[in-house]
């Protein structure tokens, strides 16, 4: 059984920081009166309840073909974060894994297929009503998750038409908590950031969200691992509780002078 090398542990902390390090200079210009006409869905923890189960299989995977053990911290450590994240801290890790990050990913979309038919999936509450209740904006879904899983995972929900965009870990550079994801899917919906309600549940999707001057909608019910959500301008309990009128008003009552240059 391997563990993580003394090397290996030394560097995880600057290789979490890199990948987790704020866009370069951005600035989000507001209009002086913000129109709400996107709404921007997380998939694993904000519609479904997923997070561990992914977490599971990746560790079945590695565990059967590299003989590693993922540590509790492992597991959480891809919550909210994409593929791209995902696969070069464990590298740095597990010098043992040898895998690619599309192998990785295949892996574990096949390994989730078998777990999923074994145990079905957890819909959070309201998830469906949610996702009707703004069929009259632009929707998108913007995941960490691979294509094969994302695609999978809509199927099962049965949500596999409903988003006008959706963007997976293959389809950006970096992980949440870069706003990569948000601002791609916003361009291709034809929306400025300030006109987009991203609804997240962990804390790299809500720093993601409103990294790209985004108002951002919290949900507590998939936060099992319990992360702070404090990046996002409301926190609510489920799905039910995210009206249009309140992401109306969340959209008006964003801070104006978010969105200044970061470094």
């Amino acid at each position: 059984m391997h563990r993580p090398t003394p090397a290996g542990q030394a560097r995880v902390a600057g290789v979490c920081a890199s990948l987790v390090a704020p866009p370069a200079a951005a600035v989000t210009c507001y209009p002086h009166r913000v129109t709400l006409r996107a709404i921007l869905f997380d998939l694993d923890g904000t519609l479904v309840d997923s997070e561990a189960d992914y977490a599971e299989a990746i560790a079945r995977c590695v565990a059967r073909a590299f003989a590693i053990t993922l540590t509790a911290a492992d597991r959480a450590y891809g919550t909210g974060r994409s593929w791209v994240a995902i696969h070069a801290y464990l590298c740095e890790r597990y010098p043992a894994l040898a895998w690619d990050r599309d192998t990785l990913i295949a892996a574990t979309a096949a390994e989730s297929r078998a777990l999923f038919a074994e145990r079905g999936i957890t819909v959070l509450p309201g998830a469906h009503a949610a996702v009707a209740r703004f069929d009259g904006f632009a929707r998108g879904l913007v995941t960490g998750s691979s294509r094969a899983e994302a695609g999978h995972m809509l199927e099962m929900l049965g949500l596999s038409d409903a988003f006008a965009v959706t963007l997976c870990a293959e389809d950006v550079p970096r992980s949440k908590p870069a706003p990569d994801g948000y601002l791609a899917a916003c361009a291709h919906l034809g929306v400025a950031p300030a006109e987009a309600l991203v609804i997240e549940d962990s804390a790299a999707g809500c720093a993601a969200g409103r990294a790209a001057g985004c108002a951002v909608v919290a949900v507590r019910a998939g936060n099992r691992g319990g992360q702070d959500q404090g990046a996002a301008h409301v926190v609510v309990d489920t799905l039910d509780a995210i009206t249009i009128e309140l992401a109306r008003e969340v959209a008006r009552s964003v801070d104006r002078g978010y969105g200044a240059p970061t470094a």
